[in-house]
């Protein structure tokens, strides 16, 4: 598929690295020429120097003859122009525009014909809402959800004193005592598609597939103890924290943010008025603790540096507040991150990527297109959920009769709004959702894609 993508940024850069990944005739436009030399020295990709929003610019990478635009400028207002534009000389292409000002939010949906976008990302938000959810329903590092949120797979890391220490996989239901499956591990900061025989260790960080309901069980069963956040201590003032305040207000969590811009306090103050907001350095200790951040249920680090984010986060971690969650720009390093009791760490431009790679692979596919995809352990697994329809394989087979590719396990099967942990006498049928993990040596495009 030809697709150009505007913005060569960070969501941009791992957009290219993915595409490129899977086969895709990628063409970059930005306007900073060493930008541009980075990524095509990189990856072999077409690159366009220039504004975006321009006829010339567009013409010369081809806009006449791509499938999809994808526009991530830092500006929601070039943007919007270049899709509009860009529609304008190619009416068959499908845009995606990242739009971020919450001004527009209501406005872009009900126009978004006339600027002819086909899909809005909105990398804060979408993280705001991922951390509403670990907030309001604690124990878990990480939560992703499937077939209309009755299924998840959560990640969480066994300790030391876990009952799920040293325990083999056959004998995970006798400890746990609830039907769950262990459908990926982190191993030293390398994944892993378990079967029966793997045992669990110390150190690892697994991924549970089960429905919400089992999920409550399952943590009450292992002796993790949850309670309902009433405080939430937010530090950085930027769009995410903004998205968020708003989020768990309406949870009825009391929140405080800490910003060190006074402008943007006022307008914060402003925009929440139900909202603590305090003007001050959030990586001064003495003013964390002045504000109560012993007395706190939930530490979210928001600022736009990794690094005041992971040292304000290890703060929290030495004053043992129960939750807390580290937003992350980039995810290099896994390996210090997995030493550092950093909590949960969130990436908004992975969860928008993983939005937008659905979309290319829907597309690209148009029957049989997977219904949701999310990446997990680390960047090295997706879990992907399919709809069976008429040209599925296998129908009404049992499982233990099929033949899977290398690193593919069925996770889960819905039918009628009934969730199964698969077994071997498992089978699906017409309208059923299944849920797949695999590693990413292979895109698994649809259904069939992951037989042998």
């Amino acid at each position: 598929m030809k697709i150009i993508i505007a913005g060569d940024g960070k969501v941009g850069s791992t957009l290219t690295r993915q595409l490129v990944a899977e086969g895709h005739d990628i063409t970059l436009i930005d306007a900073k020429a060493e930008v541009l030399e980075l990524s095509e020295e990189r990856y072999d990709i077409m690159a366009v120097q220039g504004n975006c929003a321009s006829m010339a610019t567009l013409s010369r990478a081809g806009v006449e003859d791509a499938e999809l635009l994808i526009v991530m400028t830092g500006a929601d207002e070039v943007n919007l122009l270049c899709c509009t534009i860009a529609h304008g000389m190619n009416p068959n292409l499908h845009t995606i525009a990242r739009i971020r000002n919450p001004e527009y939010k209501d406005q872009i949906y009900q126009m978004r014909h006339l600027f002819g976008l086909s899909m809005v990302v909105n990398p804060e938000r979408q993280a705001a809402i991922e951390m509403e959810r670990l907030i309001k329903y604690p124990g878990f590092l990480k939560r992703d959800t499937f077939a209309k949120g009755r299924v998840e797979i959560v990640e969480l890391k066994i300790g030391e004193d876990s009952k799920l220490c040293n325990v083999g996989l056959f004998d995970l239901a006798n400890v746990v005592k609830c039907k769950i499956l262990v459908c990926a591990v982190l191993r030293d900061s390398k994944a892993v598609i378990p079967d029966g025989n793997f045992v669990l260790k110390a150190g690892d960080r697994i991924f549970v597939t089960a429905s919400t309901r089992e999920l409550t069980v399952f943590l009450k069963n292992i002796g993790i103890i949850t309670h309902r956040a009433k405080r939430a201590l937010l530090c950085g003032g930027g769009r995410l924290s903004y998205y968020l305040a708003q989020l768990l207000h309406q949870d009825g969590i009391m929140v405080e943010i800490i910003e060190q811009n006074y402008d943007r306090c006022l307008s914060l103050a402003n925009q929440l008025p139900d909202v603590t907001v305090v003007c001050g350095d959030a990586s001064n200790e003495f003013l964390l603790e002045r504000e109560g951040l012993e007395e706190c249920d939930a530490l979210v680090t928001l600022t736009g540096v990794d690094e005041m984010n992971l040292f304000i986060s290890l703060i929290g971690s030495k004053a043992a507040v129960p939750q807390i969650i580290t937003k992350l720009g980039r995810l290099s390093n896994n390996r210090i991150l997995d030493s550092l009791p950093v909590g949960s760490t969130i990436s908004p431009k992975e969860l928008c990527c993983n939005d937008i790679v659905r979309y290319v692979r829907a597309i690209r596919n148009q029957t049989g297109a997977a219904q949701a995809v999310n990446v997990i352990a680390d960047g090295q697994a997706e879990a992907i959920e399919f709809i069976v329809d008429g040209s599925t394989r296998h129908c009404g087979e049992p499982l233990k009769q099929l033949k899977l590719k290398k690193n593919i396990r069925v996770a889960g099967i819905n039918r009628h709004n009934s969730f199964e942990i698969p077994n071997g006498d498992s089978f699906y049928e017409k309208g059923d959702g299944v849920i797949i993990v695999t590693g990413r040596d292979e895109v698994i495009y649809q259904l069939n894609d992951i037989f042998a």
